[in-house]
């Protein structure tokens, strides 16, 4: 029997072996595949897992029942209820006053000759790089009891219980959301003539109906910042795990957190609670396309004149001034004076009576392993990150600017949309939930707990919003152009070297520098996921003031904000010493 087992083996060996070649000549490994299949494994499989439990537990062992919506009832009512209650009224508070704070300062440093306008265009880039928890923790050191105000003297308990509470927690989410809105507004006003406040000027009007008329015409970038703000706010975990947590105050990132960490772990209804914020975001968005529909705000024409800047009074420069450097000092001078205080304050966060001040610190932090190591651990897997992701985003911005519909362009825009909106707690939870999965395990994916699986959720925490941010300058390439340099005789890599890198090589730049400082210092995903013995700088800071070492941990801060800084002015360097010269000609002109 096994003889003419063998011998059918045997003859049917030609027509296996040509069938197995049939196979492989159709499926081809191209670049594509490959990048689809990264997406497919570091975004859409744990995010689409992950947000199935909320309807269906028992397909993932999480509960009995194959479809249900129970999952949602805790959500609406009880912590969880209260919480997402918190999170959209702090939300909506933070939107509206991060959005008419950016439009004022749009106006002074785009529209008049402050004498201040241009130390708030290099600051606004350094309050959108700092992380809101460390902004959170600038102001407790500051504040908490026996802090540095304490210790200089002062009587600061009234200004405390308002830290302390929803007015504080909203301020620092007012002041996370400042460049996000004001970067959207001022894109806007930049290319908005000055004819239509001529025309009001002209009929009598005043400055401030001026105003108004300009406000009017920038109302979807108003209700854009509005919308980005808002998702940015409720979707926050750093002032969640700072602020909200000291003070009590319940908001929903930080009941995910909790949720994620009781026994037994409650995935079902973390999965709801993401899908609801989720729907909050996109219920802000469907909010803003009605408020603007039907009206048209065509105002680039021919025609068109740039706006003047309005010369200000002696008065005017005096007010103008006052409020830019108190926005800049309540933004970034008090979280920056709370850090770096508190880092060369000896004793801080005990009960000592007697306090000196000196870098002991800073020498304690750079001499001990235990301190020094999350700092090198998260510059590892930042440049990992960074160069992963911005390579991943080049690709995916050039399929959303292909000229050609087809339905993968539809899917990323879709999916990288969607993404955008979600906290990076969520991709946490995603991660852990996919990756702990039996038939994942099964498959011999056996990551959860290690660098490989921090490095991924990284990637994709980061790839959403860095994809979108190189989509305006590759839609300036035309396919004719790549299509010339392939005429002459140019390979593919050729022909991208030669077209494409001189007009993306600064902004891809940019963008792997935003990634890495985003990644040097992010703190949900590292809280989540960091493996047993490897804290990143994040985690780090976090256990030195869990253990009470303010000096310590507030010194990491400080030390991790002046590396980022380092590294950004290194990689500018690099660029403007050896980059080619059309590279540099053509990103100065982006």
């Amino acid at each position: 029997m096994a003889s003419e087992l063998d011998q059918s083996i045997h003859a049917q060996m030609p027509s296996l072996l040509r069938m197995l070649n049939h196979l492989r000549s159709r499926i081809r490994v191209t670049p594509m595949a490959v990048f689809w299949t990264l997406i497919t494994f570091i975004l859409i499989i744990p995010i689409t897992l992950f947000l199935s439990v909320a309807f269906s537990p028992r397909l993932f062992d999480q509960g009995k029942q194959w479809f249900t919506l129970s999952s949602f009832k805790p959500v609406f009512s009880g912590s969880y209820g209260i919480a997402l209650l918190h999170s959209f009224i702090l939300g909506v508070v933070a939107a509206v006053g991060a959005t008419a704070i950016s439009l004022s300062m749009a106006w002074l440093v785009l529209r008049t000759d402050a004498i201040t306008r241009r130390i708030w265009n290099g600051a606004i880039f350094a309050l959108f790089l700092a992380p809101s928890y460390l902004i959170a923790l600038g102001w407790q050191r500051l504040f908490e009891q026996r802090g540095v105000l304490e210790i200089m003297g002062l009587h600061i308990t009234p200004i405390r219980n308002l830290l302390y509470g929803p007015v504080g927690i909203c301020m620092v989410l007012m002041v996370k959301g400042i460049p996000f809105a004001y970067l959207v507004i001022a894109n806007a006003m930049r290319g908005l003539g000055e004819e239509f406040e001529q025309a009001v000027r002209v009929h009598g009007g005043s400055r401030i109906e001026a105003f108004k008329v300009m406000a009017t015409l920038l109302l979807p970038s108003i209700f854009s910042a509005l919308a980005i703000v808002f998702a940015e706010a409720i979707s926050d975990f750093g002032v969640s795990s700072t602020l909200s947590n000291v003070a009590h105050f319940s908001v929903a990132t930080y009941q995910l957190y909790q949720g994620i960490n009781s026994i037994p772990v409650q995935f079902p209804v973390s999965a709801a609670t993401s899908l609801t914020l989720l729907t909050l975001v996109i219920l802000a968005i469907l909010a803003q396309n009605r408020a603007l529909r039907g009206r048209s705000f065509r105002t680039l024409g021919g025609r068109t004149r740039p706006a003047t800047r309005l010369k200000l009074s002696r008065l005017g420069q005096f007010l103008s001034s006052g409020w830019i450097i108190g926005i800049l000092v309540i933004t970034l001078g008090i979280p920056i004076f709370g850090a770096i205080s508190a880092s060369m304050l000896q004793g801080l966060g005990s009960l000592l009576s007697h306090y000196s001040i000196n870098f002991s610190n800073y020498t304690r932090v750079l001499g001990s392993r235990f301190l020094r190591k999350p700092l090198i651990y998260s510059t590892e897997m930042s440049l990992i990150t960074a160069t992963l992701a911005v390579g991943l985003a080049a690709v995916a911005s050039k399929v959303l600017t292909s000229a050609k519909p087809s339905r993968s362009k539809r899917f990323m825009d879709f999916f990288l949309l969607a993404a955008v909106a979600l906290p990076g707690i969520v991709f946490a939870i995603g991660y852990i939930f996919t990756y702990n999965l039996k038939f994942i395990n099964d498959l011999g994916l056996h990551v959860y707990g290690t660098s490989f699986l921090l490095a991924l959720a990284y990637t994709a925490n980061a790839l959403p919003s860095t994809s979108r941010s190189l989509v305006g300058n590759m839609s300036q390439i035309q396919d004719s152009m790549m299509d010339a340099s392939r005429v002459h005789g140019s390979g593919p890599a050729r022909a991208w070297l030669d077209v494409t890198m001189p007009i993306i090589a600064r902004p891809l730049l940019i963008a792997w520098l935003l990634t890495f400082s985003g990644t040097l210092l992010e703190l949900p995903v590292s809280e989540l996921l960091y493996p047993p013995g490897s804290p990143p700088v994040a985690v780090g800071i976090e256990l030195s003031l869990a253990g009470f070492d303010f000096g310590g941990g507030t010194a990491i801060e400080v030390l991790s904000i002046l590396w980022a800084l380092f590294v950004v002015g290194v990689a500018f360097f690099i660029f403007n010493r050896f980059a080619p010269v059309g590279w540099k000609r053509l990103g100065n002109q982006q």
